[in-house]
């Protein structure tokens, strides 16, 4: 063996161990295959697809009103980005909302959708078999097309139920979209709280005017400022007309004193035209007064050029009128009076107690239309005070009704584009109208793969789960030095599974006994170790499996490269076969080395085996009792126990007397005379390693101490416990491999 340090094998999971786990489940993983194509065919006996039809529709844009629109008003286009996700994505959820399903449902009919399904005439029912099996997605990344599809059980009735859902859409997306879709709800409460406004704001105002006879607030101020204006020019006319009869009067008692000579002396006459010319004057002075109080009323100031002009004209005829009236004294008393009608007369009045009486008479007119001023000037004032509250009415009037007729127009135009089928969505245009109906198999198919390679994935899943957890044994001779650290001797195959089934039963022994006619073959140098019953006991001769041999010469050669190697020269060399567990073939992998070890140069080989109990077998060689250890130890007695030329078979338990009584209390007393004797190499065949047997106890003795070990049969924690027992003692431990199993093809083998 070499004794180079060997490099540690890399972590985790080689490609080996993958050939290795799926080589060997290979059946599982077929019938897990298996079942996978079972799971496939009955997917496409029992899923068959449903029929679909399929439709495109582009979205160029979607209108959007920022808020509620007045007649007129124009809309917002937001037109979709580059990725145009956003827009592309809220419209494909407004067309697989359940609105658009139910609406879809109620104009085909809900017992026509579940006609096939089970039927009934559920609106829900169908209107949610129409959304779970309708599908909407973008035809390509950043496209503005979206592609519809629609699957039923029913062909006659999934392209035209497909066509009612993008009609529904479109409806929806017009209502969601659209100014007046959007809008129209709110807009009809908005006309009816405006109507309620505005009925009571003319309610109120109505009251308010009837209140105080009102009409018109504009045409009752100038109504009142003109009652005014006129009452104050009436004022102004009678008291002037008062002052002048007064004066007359005045002149009259002044020319009829007592002194005079006769009451009927008439006046000096006057002339006709300074008569006239008096009259006028005083007729042009109450106008331009007239004009003057008016102007004033109307807010004009003194400084105004109108008004100024007019004060001329007073002057001029104030002083015509004193120049008369000085010339002429008694002209006053001979002017003109008005009538009750208004209408001057020619008369001269130069009774005084006519003038008293006119006088008397303009002094009520006087003071009944200071009496009007009062009652026109608290009119007045009222109604100043009414204005603002007035005026206010009227505007909130003139709003409100302002906003009652837009809204009432763009309502009445919304109602006509909803009666309109066409143009209400231009931004929307369909690229592909509701196909035919077919069969869709992709999803089946893709089903059906899936279980297909789930059944085979599955099964390598399973394959690996027993073999990196579950199965805890040692199944490869890469196992040994990777996970238990040891160093290994040899791996031999299972010659019952690898082609050596006949030759490999005949291999098999427990216990080594002697057969005389067996012995015959002896002269001819041809003996083996062979397993003959006979009665209760268990007889071997000596009869080598042909299948075995290469490899017990194979472990020949490892132990004297061993021996080499480690530079042990004395003689003889101690070798001890022992398992973890039973059935590990220990006593035909030692009968076999002994046999090899005898062939070579120096092979003088003694093979004792410690596995019979006392008593248990009755040894024979050559029609005699087979000598037991204390002989084949003496010189002159050991050619008893020669079963072929350099190989000596004893039983360490035999019955005796002599040394084989001392094993293995006093095995440390025997040492020494086991290696003074000729043999170049003892085999000692060990039971199996227990706390109860004598391995332990002899195994440091050894030169060496192979541990045997079956493939897929011993686990790794035994093993362990083993080496355990065996390092403790300071035994040298060396594992062979027994009954591997060669899975992986030689052309895939990666020395797993």
């Amino acid at each position: 063996m070499n004794n180079n340090k060997q490099v540690p094998p890399p972590p985790g999971i080689s490609l080996g161990d993958v050939y290795y786990t799926i080589f060997r489940h290979k059946w599982k993983i077929v019938l897990t295959s298996l079942m996978g194509l079972l799971a496939a065919g009955a997917i496409y006996h029992l899923k068959a697809p449903l029929y679909q039809s399929q439709a495109e529709l582009f979205v160029k844009y979607v209108p959007e009103a920022t808020q509620m629109p007045l007649a007129g008003d124009s809309q917002r286009m937001i037109v979709p980005d580059r990725d145009g996700e956003d827009v592309i994505n809220s419209e494909i959820k407004i067309l697989t909302s359940l609105d658009v399903a139910e609406e879809a449902a109620s104009n085909i009919g809900p017992a026509n959708v579940l006609a096939k399904i089970g039927g009934g005439n559920s609106a829900g029912r169908a209107a949610g078999f129409i959304r779970n099996n309708l599908d909407a997605e973008p035809a390509d990344e950043h496209s503005s097309v979206i592609v519809i599809t629609l699957k039923h059980r029913d062909p006659r009735i999934v392209q035209p139920l497909l066509q009612a859902v993008i009609n529904a859409y479109l409806q929806k997306h017009y209502e969601i979209h659209s100014a007046s879709g959007q809008f129209e709800d709110a807009m009809t409460m908005e006309q009816s709280e405006l109507s309620v406004r505005l009925n009571a704001t003319e309610q109120q105002l109505a009251d308010l005017k009837n209140r105080f006879n009102i009409i018109s607030l504009d045409n009752s101020q100038k109504d009142l400022d003109t009652q005014l204006s006129k009452v104050h020019g009436e004022i102004l006319d009678a008291q002037a007309e008062l002052s002048a009869d007064e004066a007359a009067l005045n002149d009259i008692s002044e020319r009829q004193s007592p002194n005079m000579a006769t009451t009927n002396r008439s006046p000096a006459a006057i002339p006709r035209d300074q008569v006239d010319a008096y009259t006028e004057a005083c007729t042009g002075l109450d106008t331009f007064r007239k004009k003057e109080q008016d102007y004033l009323i109307q807010g004009f100031t003194r400084s105004n050029s109108l008004l100024q002009s007019i004060e001329e004209q007073i002057t001029a005829r104030q002083s015509e009128k004193e120049a008369l009236e000085k010339k002429y004294p008694q002209i006053a008393g001979v002017a003109p009076v008005a009538d009750s009608a208004g209408q001057g007369s020619a008369g001269l009045v130069t009774d005084p107690q006519t003038q008293m009486a006119r006088i008397a008479g303009l002094k009520a007119k006087i003071q009944a239309w200071e009496t009007q001023v009062a009652s026109l000037q608290t009119e007045a004032t009222n109604l100043n005070n009414l204005t603002p509250t007035i005026a206010q009415l009227q505007e909130t009037e003139s709003i409100l009704q302002a906003n009652y007729q837009t809204l009432s127009v763009s309502l009445e135009k919304s109602r006509i584009d909803e009666q309109l089928d066409t143009g209400k969505t231009p931004n929307i245009r369909p690229v592909q109208q509701p196909s035919p109906p077919i069969q869709d198999w992709k999803k089946t198919h893709k089903m059906m793969a899936m279980a297909a390679v789930g059944g085979i994935i599955g099964g390598i899943a399973w394959a690996f789960l027993i073999e990196m957890i579950l199965d805890r044994s040692v199944k490869r001779p890469i196992e040994v030095e990777r996970k238990l650290k040891l160093p290994l001797f040899l791996s031999i195959p299972n010659v019952n599974r690898n082609g050596y089934a006949r030759l490999g039963r005949t291999a098999e022994r427990r216990r080594l006994t002697f057969n005389g006619p067996a012995a015959e073959g002896n002269e001819k140098g041809n003996n083996r170790l062979v397993s003959v019953p006979n009665g209760d006991r268990q007889q071997i001769s000596l009869e080598e499996n042909p299948a075995l041999q290469p490899f017990h010469k194979a472990l020949r050669d490892r132990l004297i490269l061993y021996f080499e190697v480690k530079n042990f020269t004395h003689k003889p060399k101690l070798v001890a076969l022992t398992s973890a567990g039973r059935g590990t073939g220990v006593s035909t992998l030692a009968s076999g080395l002994a046999a090899s070890l005898s062939e070579t140069g120096d092979g003088n080989v003694l093979l004792i085996d410690m596995n019979l109990e006392n008593g248990a077998a009755q040894q024979f060689y050559k029609g005699k009792s087979c000598c037991g250890l204390d002989d084949v130890l003496a010189k002159e007695t050991k050619k008893n126990a020669l079963v072929q030329e350099n190989l000596y078979v004893v039983n360490g338990n035999a019955d005796s007397d002599g040394l084989s009584q001392l094993l293995p209390k006093q095995f440390t007393a025997l040492v020494p005379k086991l290696k003074a004797s000729e043999y170049d190499y003892i085999i000692f065949d060990l039971p199996n390693i227990n706390p109860a047997s004598i391995t332990s106890h002899l195994a440091r003795f050894m030169d060496i101490t192979l541990l045997v070990v079956e493939s897929e049969k011993t686990g790794r924690d035994t093993v362990e416990q083993a080496n355990a027992w065996l390092t403790e003692v300071g035994a040298t431990v060396g594992v062979v491999l027994n009954k591997t199993h060669q899975y992986v093809p030689k052309q895939l083998n990666q020395n797993v």
